[in-house]
């Protein structure tokens, strides 16, 4: 939650979770194959982004088929004998198994219930994966508190290729504020896919993958108190609209500490996140103050009656591309070593009662923000900072010089983006974003999981060019 001035405590929810509707709501080393951890004490450390390489399945795993035309009462393990349910499959996973998800459209059997409820966990080398079956396009499309929730400790989970869509096509914005103090309504409320580590244990080893996520009231992509998640190459849009609990479109909330790393074990990475804002106010404070494009929330866990210790893991927010959210394009709260590296954020802050900046860090410490575009509508904040050990450097500012953090190889500048107002941020070839930026080892690919860099230097933003 952005509460404007700096310092001020913040009391978000960044998904809201039906066991608690009454109050606020909002490990272990990954494999090598997933993910390699590096110690990052400095910007040279070697660290690649997450593979999108699948994780192998054992052999003794199962492979369970879903279709839209399918029956629950098959066996599943067949393309010509699917579950009708993606449910039905979740239910019978071991570690190692897949789930293949066939064309349909699968909707919560419940007006409140969630469409894929996962609470069977893999193993570090056995992960349960849930995927689109080659070449087809299923639709989660619910009505209910959650279209997948992560939760009673499930770890080792792999969600790749789906589309999760919410009920925001359904709702008025006059609907919507007229149930501004209803926080039972799973109308307004519901979420995307939340992974929650609230209750009966936390969940790690967590990958969100290559998904489209939009048109959910609450929540687009959330996890609180977890460890170990990956959110990468999705498409988060449309969300946050309705909830009375003040949500954004990707959020870490409170994260756990499952072990003793201070590797990087945190990424959000090549996301295009768009248009989640707030249209109803947050219940407690009565203000629109959410909306955020990513936000990393409490990850000091200093709020009142807090069970965790502050999180030790480092975080990478990469190579992401966020733009017309009614919050911040990226927003930090109370959290603690960030690297926020190579995106492009872009006419953020499309709430007028928000105005923190495209980047803001909000009474957080030992944070980097390196090689990023800022577009700032004219005349409004590029950014905002608020705590100890943060740095801005080697990014470019744009359309606006209101600038509260800069670094001596900051530059104000038209980054030249191929058609911005189409969502097209590739730069042009007079940029001078490209081959202007600093090097840092820890990101290797660009948005698209081309070479960082091609040219002299690596391309300040999202996109490496040449």
């Amino acid at each position: 939650m952005m509460i404007h001035g700096l310092g001020f405590l913040s009391l978000s929810a960044s998904l809201v979770l039906p066991w608690a509707l009454t109050g606020l709501v909002q490990g272990q080393k990954i494999t090598e194959s997933l993910v390699k951890d590096v110690r990052q004490s400095s910007t040279d450390q070697e660290m690649p982004l997450p593979s999108r390489k699948l994780i192998s399945a054992i052999s003794t795993a199962t492979k369970y088929y879903v279709s839209g035309k399918g029956n629950d009462k098959n066996s599943g393990r067949t393309t010509s004998s699917a579950f009708r349910t993606i449910q039905r499959a979740a239910d019978l996973t071991n570690p190692g198994d897949t789930v293949l998800i066939m064309d349909g459209v699968y909707k919560n059997g419940h007006p409140s219930g969630t469409v894929l409820d996962i609470k069977r966990s893999g193993r570090a080398n056995a992960w349960i994966t849930y995927k689109a079956y080659p070449g087809h396009r299923p639709k989660i499309q619910h009505n209910g508190w959650h279209g997948i929730w992560i939760h009673d400790g499930a770890s080792y989970i792999e969600v790749n290729g789906l589309e999760v869509a919410g009920n925001n096509g359904n709702i008025t914005r006059a609907y919507g504020l007229s149930q501004k103090y209803n926080k039972l309504n799973p109308l307004t409320n519901g979420n995307c896919i939340g992974i929650d580590g609230e209750k009966n244990g936390r969940p790690h080893h967590i990958r969100i993958i290559n998904n489209k996520v939009h048109d959910c009231g609450g929540g687009g992509i959330g996890a609180t108190g977890a460890d170990y998640i990956t959110i990468d190459s999705n498409e988060v849009y449309n969300n946050a609209w309705y909830s009375v609990y003040g949500c954004s479109g990707i959020s870490l909330l409170n994260n756990w500490n499952s072990d003793n790393s201070q590797n990087y074990k945190m990424f959000i990475t090549r996301n295009k996140v768009y248009n989640n804002r707030m249209l109803v106010p947050w219940h407690t404070t009565g203000k629109i103050q959410d909306g955020n494009g990513i936000i990393i929330d409490r990850g000091m866990n200093k709020q009142k009656g807090s069970k965790l210790s502050a999180y030790r893991g480092r975080t990478l927010i990469a190579n992401n591309i966020s733009y017309k959210n009614g919050g911040g394009g990226i927003h930090t709260f109370h959290s603690e070593n960030i690297d926020i590296v190579h995106n492009t954020v872009y006419l953020n802050n499309q709430s007028p009662e928000i105005s923190d900046g495209q980047i803001s860090i909000n009474a957080s410490n030992n944070i980097n923000v390196l090689n990023n575009i800022l577009y700032s509508e004219r005349g409004k904040k590029i950014n905002s900072y608020g705590g100890k050990n943060i740095r801005f450097d080697y990014n470019l500012n744009a359309n606006s010089s209101s600038i509260s953090g800069s670094g001596s190889s900051d530059m104000i500048a038209d980054p030249l983006f191929m058609n911005a107002s189409r969502g097209d941020f590739r730069l042009k070839s007079t940029s001078p974003a490209i081959n202007s930026g600093m090097k840092f080892n820890s990101v290797t690919t660009d948005f698209l999981g081309d070479p960082r860099v091609k040219g002299s230097r690596s391309d300040r933003g999202a996109f490496e060019m040449r």
